[in-house]
Formats: structure tokens, sequence, C-alpha cells
């Protein structure tokens, strides 16, 4: 998928932060040149934290060379080069790229290729300009600082390939990436934030603390979670359901597979192709159907023989929704039925391209927190505002202090290829969106040409406890859909309407949202979370003493707790140990003392020993913990 330009009018919206990185991708292309002369440069934008520019050079930088870019770098910045915005005719551009003027620092021998395909690529209608700092030229729409010396704090970080505009077919770069700050002191808080980061990375403690794993023969993108994992999808698909149940949904299921006339119905074909596994090609046996009378007679295989030409096609499900539109047109519906809440956890598969995989956070199968509301446009604003309570409720829950939610609208120029062409339906549902929104004053920005395309969504972002962004979870407003299946529902007039539906998932994917929360938490999860809540610990292999250990694991388990009992001949140091590395909540350690008093010493995760406690009491105190879900 090719990486689309900035529009205008989002380089308008860039934060100042965005506008100080910018300018310091400017500054490393001018220090690579001053190092390598050579180098031609394609796009060098900012992006989430920080920039990076793209470049062609037949020699290969490594962090080696990081210290001599950044001592040009700082020579720039000192030198406080005003960044000179300057607008040019498309002819005049395309003479300077012939010259190698372009991203470059003098007239060259060879023409700067890169920059002369990107003014090929700018519309007719908008204007081009160039940013000149120092010796410095370059194809740029801005915006920057006033002054290289405005840049403040920086650093390389690291180097990576990457294609040109993202498409394979086009030649393989060098990404330099870099970030930015004002001031030292926020790059020092950055830098230990990802230090911080590094001990919580879910793709570690997942390994250590056996969660999840990847197997090659299962293929690359397919998690498969250990019982130590599926403890935990467990317990927040029990969480969903409760929650779901008190709201008033219904649950469903549906298959892992549909014919491919479903998705061009949904229109997910052609527009989601892309993010779609390939189809299989399976051939109906048609001849044993007429043989067949209760076959034939069936609506499905009735009206596929009549259809000469029967879709033999198969997709893996990569989205719900069709399914559950399948599922409000399988019965009649009035307004006495909406809304019509309908939730699953569905599996879906999509085809992420190998090197946009990572760990848990992006996979190729995914467990989805998924439900489609459907409703009347005069039902919207009290579904809309209890999924957003909803959301706000799950945060709570978990600990999540800082979120947004961003709220991404359609692009008109770009209707009937990126987003469904009903010029109307975008502005009028944007419109009940946006007043939603503010209404409720929930924290929110506005992204143009973000929209699903068939309808304005919410992505959600959440900040774990050390700092680091996530996108989790997403709300999306869909019109489309609705008419491409012709679902209708009778009026009190007895008139056919047809439904607004909510595509909604709180907790996002099983697999993100876990992934989220292993580095949120330090797999230090929450008892009620946690996947080994108990593990009880003896002093000594005194057989009464084991029996004691057994029956106070037999009275947990009862209850459901996840417990455990480690009664080897180990001294009981090294049984703490282990504990604490496979952070298990909570310990009983327990003694021929504590036997005798019917009690056991309660130690937790991270806090240390709490005493003793007689032994209902330490029960009662684990249960109502995990009943109400206490952090």
């Amino acid at each position: 998928m090719n990486e689309e330009r900035k529009t205008l009018e989002q380089r308008e919206q860039m934060t100042d932060l965005e506008r100080l990185r910018h300018s310091a991708s400017h500054v490393l292309a001018t220090a690579i040149l001053k190092i390598w002369p050579e180098a031609q440069f394609a796009a060098g934008p900012p992006v989430e934290n920080g920039f990076y520019y793209d470049v062609d050079l037949p020699h290969r930088i490594s962090p080696d060379d990081f210290e001599k870019i950044e001592a040009e770098m700082k020579s720039e910045i000192k030198a406080n080069h005003q960044f000179e915005r300057v607008e040019v005719s498309r002819d005049e551009a395309l003479d300077l790229g012939k010259k190698g003027r372009l991203a470059a620092l003098s007239e060259r021998p060879e023409p700067s290729k890169f920059k002369l395909d990107i003014i090929e690529n700018i519309p007719p209608e908008e204007k081009i300009s160039l940013y000149r700092s120092g010796d410095f030229i370059d194809l740029c729409a801005g915006p920057h600082v006033k002054r290289t010396g405005d840049i403040g704090a920086f650093r390389l970080t690291s180097v990576a390939s990457a294609y040109y505009k993202g498409d394979e077919k086009n030649p393989q770069l060098q990404r330099v990436y870099g970030t930015a700050f004002k001031t030292k002191n926020e790059l020092d808080d950055y830098f230990a934030m990802l230090e911080e980061a590094k001990k919580r990375d879910h793709r570690k403690l997942g390994k250590e603390l056996e969660l999840f794993v990847f197997d090659d023969d299962v293929g690359p993108g397919l998690p498969m979670f250990l019982p130590r994992g599926a403890v935990i999808a467990e317990e927040l698909e029990k969480l969903a359901k409760e929650t779901e149940f008190a709201a008033g949904y219904q649950r469903v299921r549906t298959p892992h597979i549909a014919r491919e006339s479903l998705y061009k119905k949904s229109g997910h074909l052609p527009y989601y192709a892309e993010s779609m596994f390939p189809p299989m090609e399976l051939t109906e046996d048609v001849e044993a159907i007429k043989r067949d009378p209760l076959k034939r007679e069936s609506s499905e295989t009735a009206s596929t023989l009549q259809r000469s030409n029967s879709s033999t096609r198969y997709y893996l499900k990569a989205m719900n929704c069709p399914h559950h539109h399948k599922l409000f047109a399988a019965l009649p519906r009035s307004y006495r039925d909406l809304p019509l809440r309908l939730a699953e956890y569905g599996t879906c598969y999509r085809y992420e391209k190998s090197g946009e995989l990572f760990g848990l956070m992006r996979v190729r199968s995914l467990q989805m927190n998924d439900a489609h509301l459907y409703m009347t446009p005069e039902q919207f604003e009290a579904e809309f505002n209890a999924v957003n309570e909803m959301y706000l409720n799950y945060f709570k829950l978990f600990g999540i202090d800082k979120y947004l939610m961003r709220f991404s609208t359609h692009d008109p120029a770009k209707l009937g290829q990126k987003f469904v062409d009903e010029p109307e339906l975008w502005k009028k549902t944007e419109e009940m969106t946006r007043n939603v929104l503010k209404n409720s004053g929930i924290n929110y920005v506005e992204v143009p040409n973000e929209a699903a395309f068939y309808g304005p969504k919410i992505d959600v972002q959440a900040w774990s406890v050390i700092g680091r962004e996530f996108s989790i979870a997403t709300n999306q407003v869909d019109f489309a859909q609705p008419r491409s299946f012709d679902l209708r529902y009778k009026d009190r007039d007895n008139i056919d309407k047809i439904p607004i539906c909510i595509h909604r998932a709180p907790l996002g994917t099983h697999e993100r949202f876990i992934g989220f929360l292993i580095e949120h938490y330090a797999g230090n999860f929450p008892l009620w979370l946690s996947p080994e809540q108990v593990r009880i610990l003896t002093i000594g292999d005194d057989p009464k003493l084991r029996d004691y250990a057994r029956s106070i694991l037999k009275e947990l388990r009862a209850h459901q707790v996840r417990a455990e009992v480690d009664d080897s001949s180990d001294k009981i140091n090294g049984k703490i140990q282990r504990a604490e590395q496979m952070k298990v909540h909570t310990m009983f350690v327990i003694g021929k003392r504590d036997m005798d008093a019917d009690a056991v010493s309660v130690r937790v995760h991270g806090k240390g020993n709490f005493g003793a406690k007689p032994r209902s009491e330490a029960i009662a105190s684990i249960l109502q913990s995990i009943r109400e879900r206490r952090a």
C-alpha cells in the first residue's frame, strides 16, 4: 500500500512539535549531504515519535555513523539558518530537479530523481514550494520552525530499509530515524521511557511469563496463547460479556469464511482487498444439490442454482460486520426491536504485510470484541454516548488515565475511490458524530481522510503508565452497509426504513489489548486478571504440612481461584524467588506455626510480606478482590 502524501489541510494542523521534527529532518538531510554529497532523498516527514528521511546512498548508514551525522546537524543548528519558503512554478521545480538541485546543497550531475517523481504527482491546482535553510534547498510544502536554532534537542535513533512510497516494486531506500524535542529534559525523559519500555516489551514478557508463542510452521502473525495467556483472554471475554449483557447486548456466532459475494455486497471488496487473505477456489457440487430435494428446496441453495455464475470463491473472514448484517436481515424487524445490539468475540484474519507484523500488536489472526448496533436516527445520540461511556468505564478499570479519541472524517476528493460515494450521507453522519462528541465533553481531535470507507470512525488512543501510546479500540458509524444489504425495519407507520449502524470494539482485539496490558502492568497483573492468582508455598516437607497446603488449594479452586501449590523440598527462598519471577500475584507461605493456627502468611508480588492472617480471612479477601476486579 502506497504511503500517502499529506494534504495541505493536514500540514496546517501540524503541532509545534511536529513542525520542529519536520525541520530536524531537513537538517538531517543537510548533514548527510555534507558527509556523502551523492546522497539522493525521497521523503522526510515528522512521524509519531520523531522524524525520518529516506535516502538512496551506496554507503550503508549504520549507528556507527550517527555520531558524525549528529555533529554536522549540531553545526547546522548552531548556524541558526532561516527556513525560507519560496513558491515556484511547476516548470521551475522540474528544472531544479533535473539539475539535481532539490534536496541538495548545490547543482549536481545527477537529477533529483525522487523529487522529480514527487513533482509529477502534485495535484495541478496545488502550489509548489521549496524551503531553503543555508545551502540546502528542498521540495517541501512545510511547515517549519523559523530557524534551525529553534530545533532544540535531538538524537538519531535507528536506520532501516524502506521501499520508496511503501511499494515493494519501487527501489529500496535507507530510512534514517531520529527524534527531537524542545528541551534536553524532554529528550532525556523520552529515552528513559524507552528504556523502561524495553523492560516491559510484551514480546519479552510474553516469553518469560509463558503467555503466548509464534511458530514458523503455524505461520508469521498467527499467535497461539499458552494456558497462562489464554486465562487473560478468557477473563477479558468474561468482562465484556458481563458488561454487554447488562447493556442489553445479544450474543451471536458466525463462521470464519464466507463467499466472495458477501464481501462485494458489503463493499469490502474491492475497497479492503489488500488487507484480506487471497480467496479459496471451491467447486460446488451442483448435481448433488439437484438430486437432493431437501437441499434443492432450501433458500440458500435455490438462490445458488438460480445464478448461472454462482461464486465459488471463499474468503477468510476479515471482519464480522457483513455476517452480523445478515443476521439482522434474517428476521422481520420493527422499530420496537431497536436498538438491536449484536455482539461476538469473532475471529478475523487480515493479511498484514510481513514487514508490518509486530508481536501481538500487528497480527494476521485476531479475536475482536465486536458488536454492531442497529438503531433509528433518533436513538443514535443515546447509543453513541452509551458506547463512549463503556469505553470510559473500561479505562477506569484498567487504570488508563490518559486517552484521546481520534475522530476520522472523509476526503470529498476521494469519494468513489477510498470512500463510498454518498456525499450528503457523509456530511450528515459526520455532523451527528461531531455533535455527540462535543455534547459529551469527551477529549477528541478531528483527523481528515482517515475514515472507514463506509462512514466516520473514532479510533481510541491510550497511553500506558509509562507514557507509551497505543491504538487500542475503534468505534465506527456506518450509513452505507445497511443500504448495501437492504436492511429494513418497520417504523410506527408501518413504513420500511433503513437503520443506522454503529460498529464498536471497546476492548479492540484480544491480541492487541493483551499486548497493551502486558506493557501497561509490566506483567504485574491485578489479582482478577493474573494468570496464577495464588501459589501456596510450604516451609519444609512435613506430610501434614503438605496435606494442609492441599486443603487450602482445594478450597481456593472450589471458588474458581487459579491456585497452585509448591510443596517441593526446595528451600522457601527458592520457592519465593520462582513465584516472584513468574509474577504470581499472591503467595500463601505456610509453616508448622501457620498450620497449627489455621492461618497463612500472605506475601504479594512486588509489595512484600503482609504477615500471618487467619486462613478464612485471607481466602475471603482474595475472593472479594477478584469479585470486585480491584486494581
